[in-house]
């Protein structure tokens, strides 16, 4: 799957160059001659996970319109340098329902949705004899959870969407919104299926696809988001059994060599080639780290001295050697000043961002061993989930119903991994579910960093006004956040599709 399929979507008359997703639908081309059989299943899903790939997905950007690897700068965690990318105008409140990006990243997870429905109402219809009830059943959990995650990324950024379940002629494409509650419930139901019916693990050669695991890991977000939080205890702790485990190196995980432990729930997963079918969020310049994304003076400060204790308060933190004595989660994923960030060139970083850091978490350091340069398309897998999130989403929803014994040991193997100090041993015992809460929120905000999740968290916590106030407070020349109130924390639902359909209203918070 790693090979993204290009050989195999040809078969199916799509080229490996987006200019395919303008041409004719998956339905027409199939019409007669295909899903007769179970291997023509497996290759139209694996059209359905290629849109995963897009850029305003999973594959990021450079220079163009943002993925949501590049999802924090919608909140506090990194500055969006290149504003017309989409998070920097955001901020700035320099947007409008005709904002390319919100159409693009509307369109992207639509498209999904369209292969989805339509893998899954043709896997129905092969016959028995060519392929085996259970095999059928796999590639329907596939196709499921899919077009849960597609559904999931419109629920939270768009809330109000169409929802839409069968394959749709023209005609019948011109359909109103559905309420956030029904589209909420659709997102439960297929990733409830995706996770009865997919396995824990595929063979080698079928590594990537997703598993029961992703399937309940997901919902557990998603039911995280909606506050469920009872319903998360209990996804978790079917996960915390399928054989998951931390990696041993923080900094190792987020490079291609990590791409296959055994703390990788579910990956976006990407080749680089000479082409240009590869990712692009661990693309960098050659003169300074990732420009277009700058880490946060806020964020920076926010990682705790090796003692455990807040920079503010910790006798190791000196300002003039900031990153010394320092939560090793820090250095893995941030370049300060005189960093090499080039290893090649062995050039070091000269702190010429606006925010004075540079971006080091999933980012290439050198070449490819082919040549390929750091600013081409790369091969680092996108990791959507992975097993530190779910036990910090399962002590999350522990300590919101004030079940708070095991909130210590579920933060104290995230911290163990990097060797920080557990909590009993720096914040106490018998702590309040007030203080818990600001401890897994900081452990979520700096374990997390720089992987698209900080909107989700800020925005599910009721915090986005304090994440704008936090990005002002950094005074990043030429940064103005602007707070909206629920213009900062809903896209409104972009204006060609309102032009385009008579039946689909905005959203009101954007009218």
């Amino acid at each position: 799957m790693k090979k993204i399929l290009c050989l195999l979507l040809t078969l199916l008359l799509f080229g490996c160059k987006e200019e395919f997703l303008d041409r004719g639908s998956l339905t027409q081309l199939a019409e007669g001659n295909f899903w007769q059989t179970e291997k023509d299943a497996q290759l139209g899903l694996n059209g359905v996970y290629e849109v995963l790939q897009a850029r305003v997905l999973y594959s990021g950007n450079l220079n163009g319109s943002a993925g949501i690897p590049q999802h924090d700068s919608f909140a506090d965690n990194t500055f969006n340098n290149y504003k017309f990318e989409g998070p920097g105008n955001f901020v700035e409140a320099r947007v409008d329902p005709a904002t390319s990006f919100f159409n693009e990243f509307w369109t992207a997870n639509y498209r999904g949705i369209a292969r989805a429905n339509n893998a899954i109402a043709n896997i129905e219809r092969i016959p028995k004899a060519a392929i085996s009830d259970a095999n059928r059943t796999v590639l329907l959990g596939q196709a499921r959870f899919l077009r849960g995650l597609f559904y999931m990324n419109l629920a939270i950024h768009f809330e109000d969407v169409p929802l839409i379940l069968a394959v749709q002629s023209l005609q019948e494409a011109y359909v109103p919104k559905n309420t956030n509650k029904e589209v909420s419930d659709q997102i439960i139901a297929d990733l409830k299926f995706a996770g009865e019916s997919l396995p824990a693990t595929y063979p080698a050669n079928q590594y990537g696809y997703a598993t029961k695991g992703a399937a309940l890991s997901l919902l557990a977000r998603f039911q995280l988001y909606l506050k469920n939080y009872q319903e998360v205890v209990a996804l978790t702790a079917q996960v915390l059994t399928l054989g998951y485990s931390l990696n041993s190196s923080y900094e190792q995980l987020f490079t291609e060599a990590g791409e296959k432990s055994k703390e990788i729930v579910f990956a976006v997963r990407f080749l680089q080639d000479q082409s240009d079918n590869g990712e692009t969020f661990s693309a960098t310049f050659t003169g300074i780290p990732k420009v277009n994304v700058q880490p946060m003076r806020n964020l920076v400060n926010d990682y705790y001295a090796t003692d455990g204790l807040p920079i503010t308060r910790s006798p190791l933190y000196r300002a003039a050697t900031p990153k010394l004595n320092r939560d090793p989660r820090l250095a893995a994923s941030v370049y300060f000043r005189d960093d090499i960030f080039l290893t090649d060139l062995n050039r070091p970083f000269t702190g010429n961002t606006a925010t004075t850091f540079g971006l080091k978490k999933y980012i290439r350091n050198s070449p490819s061993p082919s040549g390929i340069g750091v600013g081409s398309p790369g091969g680092q897998d996108f990791y959507v989930i992975r097993y530190a999130d779910v036990l910090l989403m399962r002590a999350e929803a522990l300590l919101e119903t004030n079940q708070l014994t095991e909130v210590y040991s579920l933060v104290n193997q995230v911290r163990a991994r990097v060797r920080m100090p557990k909590i009993e041993d720096v914040e106490g015992t018998n702590l309040s579910q007030v203080a818990l809460r600001d401890i897994v929120r900081h452990e979520r905000r700096v374990e997390l960093a720089f992987e698209g999740l900080r909107f989700f968290d800020v925005k599910r916590w009721g915090e986005v006004e304090a994440a704008y106030k936090r990005a002002t407070d950094d005074r990043v020349a030429a940064y103005r956040p602007v707070y909206r109130g629920r213009m900062s924390e809903v896209f409104p639902i972009p204006q060609t599709e309102i032009d385009a359909n008579k039946n689909l209203v905005q959203n009101p918070v954007w009218k």
